[in-house]
């Protein structure tokens, strides 16, 4: 048996993980990403972590190779990180690729965090099915990541699907990218932390819930007035954003994942009204709006994933 390692590093936590290629994982290990401590400490995590998961396998079971799925805009060919922002400072021009194939000496694939998600759906989820189809990430921010024929899109260096900055209030407030109303500002759960703040700075009524998005969303659910007005803001944006990439892309399905998304069936069917009320018919009727299907551990497995993938795809 062989195995992909799959390494999903985030802006918290590096996640490690031996993936078969049926998307079953084993030896799973995880260690805080304490990217304030600078990125060469980060990049000796990674080779560390690799290297624990690969001891702990039998002698029969050999590394068909390494996925890597990161924060931050990577380019693909070469496994470089393009940009990374505050969430990982200085991970900007690491070449990821090169560091670990010069250790390890198997094949290496690196992309963007929520690439590597739409790859997992693809291979292992909701999107078997679809050869074309938008993904979006529903987390701390909002990600995004385009399939056409069974491939991902990736524009001029592998910085395609920005979607998260996608602005649907040009008047909006002003975004870390330097956009003005992106759907990250509405649709994450930072945003919906924000105009829950914000709704109640401007009520002056008090609340039993506190302003972060799990807490707005429970009292979304169980009818309190001024969720339910926030929830109100996340759900149209973000059902305008979607609309968006119908018209743009034509896809067979948009699949959205992430904490945000977790919420259940009353958000996909309010999702769902939003984004018919803004699409035209015959768009809206070619497409499917689905939860994600791999889950929780998407980052990672689609990080191994990239090895099965792309392998077998040469």
């Amino acid at each position: 048996m062989e195995y992909a390692i799959g390494v999903d590093i985030g802006g918290t936590k590096v996640q490690f993980a031996a993936v078969d290629p049926e998307g079953r994982m084993i030896n799973r290990h995880l260690v805080p990403t304490e990217a304030h401590l600078g990125p060469q400490q980060l990049m000796e995590k990674v080779i560390a972590g690799i290297e624990r998961i690969a001891s702990d396998l039998q002698p029969d079971e050999g590394i068909a190779g390494i996925g890597i799925g990161s924060a931050g805009q990577i380019d693909f060919r070469t496994g470089k990180v393009a940009f990374a922002g505050d969430t990982l400072p200085g991970w900007t021009g690491v070449p990821i690729k090169r560091y670990v194939e010069e250790r390890f000496r198997k094949p290496v694939y690196v992309d963007n965090d929520v690439n590597v998600i739409a790859v997992a759906e693809k291979v292992y989820g909701a999107g078997r099915d679809y050869a074309s189809f938008v993904c979006l990430a529903l987390g701390t921010g909002v990600g995004g990541a385009i399939v056409e024929s069974g491939q991902l899109v990736r524009g001029a260096f592998g910085g395609a699907g920005e979607l998260g900055h996608v602005s649907v209030d040009f008047n909006g407030p002003r975004c870390g990218c330097g956009n003005y109303g992106c759907i990250e500002l509405y649709a994450s759960g930072t945003g919906i932390a924000r105009l829950g703040k914000e709704a109640l700075e401007e009520s002056g009524e008090s609340a039993d819930w506190q302003a972060n998005s799990r807490e707005i969303i429970q009292a979304w659910l169980q009818g309190n007035p001024l969720a339910v007005q926030v929830m109100d803001r996340v759900i149209r944006a973000l059902g305008s954003a979607i609309a968006g990439f119908i018209h743009t892309f034509n896809p067979e399905a948009v699949i959205i994942g992430g904490g945000v998304s977790e919420t259940g069936s009353v958000f996909f069917e309010s999702l769902d009204e939003a984004v018919q009320a803004r699409t035209s018919d015959a768009m809206r009727q070619a497409c499917r709006i689905l939860p994600a299907y791999v889950g929780a551990d998407a980052g990672v497995i689609g990080a191994a994933a990239q090895v099965w993938y792309y392998g077998n795809n040469k």
